[in-house]
């Protein structure tokens, strides 16, 4: 499982894109997360200022 994001809270900010250590987040429109690539590690959940990001 990868981590979840909810796109209606999303502000497409990009400050989880800089943290995930497996380059599996980008941000188009929304922050998308590559599955094969997240670990779930939740460093991205930590970064995420509007709480967004879920594991």
């Amino acid at each position: 499982m990868a981590v979840q994001v909810n796109t209606s809270e999303c502000i497409s900010c990009g400050a989880c894109v800089g943290e995930c250590p497996n380059n599996a987040l980008t941000v188009d429109g929304v922050c998308e997360v590559d599955e094969d690539a997240c670990v779930d590690c939740g460093i991205c959940v930590d970064a995420c200022p509007v709480e967004a990001l879920s594991l």
